[in-house]
């Protein structure tokens, strides 16, 4: 019988209504349904986008549509928490204009690499912003099941955290990433460091190599590799190719947690046939027994975004101590995506065969 174990965090006791900044495709595909299914209102949107945010506003039958963030703040001061879905690298420039002590969810990265992320941490502090980053998949139903099982001991100690990712990705579907320096690491798989820095906390080092790829020629980067050094007792590796044109068979997309009791596979269901996905998967082997399926109360896309958002809610309600993507620990993320890219400019160690 596999174990109850979280999948969700707990909702908000009397949550604010949401004011969205920026409505992109994210917003549209994954903040609003998101949100509806959580029993989470939003009451305005803006976006330097007018249409943009007027078609938002049509088609969730929003009853606010502001001209700009100033008319958002002057009509809705500290009464809301703030979404913002913006480009990361104008966050900088937007979060100085939320009223002090104002709640905030900001999509990530948190800012286009370290130094903005340190200046966004800094006007955080300095204005008192309950402000935390959308580092959602923590927060999908597999992550959280993850998380509990380790913090419980089900797995024993922990000796094997790997990602292993072979699958084809359409990268046409994101012609915004073409002049972007920083991409596969900066954009997907920050996510998966994300999620293993929630079970296992910081390494002490990393070494990365991140490729470009012929088959996705208009990118700077589509293939990753990465080793997390924990110490001699627990291995992170990762494995990242995302232009296997080998069709569906030996595609692949899962996290391997093992440890001296037991292991679990959790299956990114999303990856396959973007957008489109397959079913997430959890699945839990312990003391050497027979794999057993772990029922999923949700998936990925959209259950996780639920997540951030209620932590947010609850954390400026006083109802949670603790912002679990905080500014302060996204930082963190963001320092160890930081130190991929500065590892990649190092050389490795030669071969030596005389």
């Amino acid at each position: 019988m596999t174990p109850d174990l979280t999948q969700s965090w707990p909702a908000p006791a009397d949550p604010k209504p949401i004011v969205i900044v920026g409505a992109g495709g994210i917003i549209r595909d994954a903040h609003m349904p998101a949100y509806a299914k959580a029993g989470l209102t939003v009451t305005g949107v803006t976006d330097v986008d007018a249409a943009r945010a007027k078609a938002l506003a049509a088609d969730f039958d929003l009853p606010n549509l502001y001209p700009d963030l100033a008319a958002a703040v002057a009509d809705q001061g500290t009464g809301v928490v703030y979404d913002i879905a913006t480009p990361p690298h104008v966050l900088p420039e937007i979060l100085p204009r939320l009223p002090d002590g104002a709640a905030v969810l900001m999509q990530k990265p948190m800012g286009a690499d370290q130094d903005q992320a340190r200046a966004i941490r800094t006007i955080c502090r300095d204005k008192g912003l309950k402000a935390a980053v959308n580092f959602q998949l923590r927060f999908s139903p597999m992550m959280m099941a993850v998380q509990d099982a380790v913090r419980r001991g089900l797995l024993g100690d922990l000796l094997e955290i790997e990602v292993h990712v072979n699958i084809f990705t359409p990268w046409t579907l994101f012609p915004f990433l073409i002049p972007m320096e920083r991409v596969e690491i900066a954009v997907h798989s920050i996510h998966y460091l994300d999620a293993i820095r929630a079970v296992a906390g910081n390494p002490e080092g990393v070494f990365a190599r991140s490729l470009h790829d012929p088959r996705a020629d208009d990118f700077k980067q589509t293939r990753t590799s990465v080793i997390l050094d924990y110490g001699d007792k627990l291995r992170g590796l990762m494995s990242i190719n995302h232009n296997h044109q080998c069709g569906r068979k030996f595609q692949s997309a899962w996290f391997r947690f093992e440890g001296t009791e037991g292991a679990m596979m959790v299956k990114l269901g999303v990856n396959f046939d973007y957008p489109n996905g397959e079913p997430d998967e959890l699945w839990l082997c312990r003391a050497g027994g027979d794999w057993e399926q772990v029922p999923l109360e949700g998936s990925w896309f959209i259950d996780a975004f639920m997540g951030p958002m209620r932590n947010v809610q609850r954390f400026d309600a006083g109802e949670d101590e603790v912002l679990h993507s905080g500014v302060g620990d996204a930082y963190q993320t963001m320092a160890l995506v930081e130190a991929c890219f500065a590892a990649m400019t190092r050389p490795p160690e030669p071969l030596r065969i005389d």
